[in-house]
């Protein structure tokens, strides 16, 4: 039986602009209509500075979803959204349970789904096509300039 091929690049491709668009979708109404509505929420929770912190997670999703989307800073990125989403299961949905849509509706499940799509990326990177890879290539010495280098100091 042949094995299928493989393209893992692609994968991560997909994985990264999939949940760059979903974090983006989330905070550009926040964006485009302020915060004072998660504020009020936040509030609620006693989530201390909520305007603050309602603002600060709208930039992380807008600009954060569009960093993943490009393939940006993809590790801190991740981490960071990592910590949004268990302040989230933590403040939120744990007392929900664990089913998004059904009985106990708005659980913790799609946000563990979410936090392990980001240890995913932290772990196998932003793959290509992604910036983080192309700044990679750059900031790496030619491999003949390499070579050069090599041979003047063993000489």
């Amino acid at each position: 039986m042949r094995e299928a091929s493989r393209a893992p690049d692609t994968g991560l491709f997909i994985l990264r602009a999939v949940m760059g668009v979903i974090l983006l979708t989330h905070g550009w109404p926040k964006l485009m209509n302020g915060a004072a509505g998660t504020a009020e929420f936040f509030g609620m929770l006693g989530v201390p500075l909520p305007m603050i912190t309602a603002w600060l997670i709208t930039l992380l999703e807008v600009f954060g979803g569009l960093a993943l989307i490009v393939g940006l800073a993809v590790p801190l990125v991740s981490l960071l959204f990592i910590v949004h989403m268990a302040a989230g299961i933590f403040l939120v949905h744990m007392s929900e349970g664990w089913f998004v849509v059904g009985p106990g509706t708005g659980g913790a499940e799609f946000n563990v789904l979410l936090i392990a799509g980001f240890f995913a990326l932290i772990l196998a990177g932003s793959g290509k096509p992604a910036l983080d890879a192309l700044f990679a290539r750059k900031s790496e010495p030619d491999q003949t300039s390499r070579e050069k280098t090599e041979e003047s100091s063993a000489g």
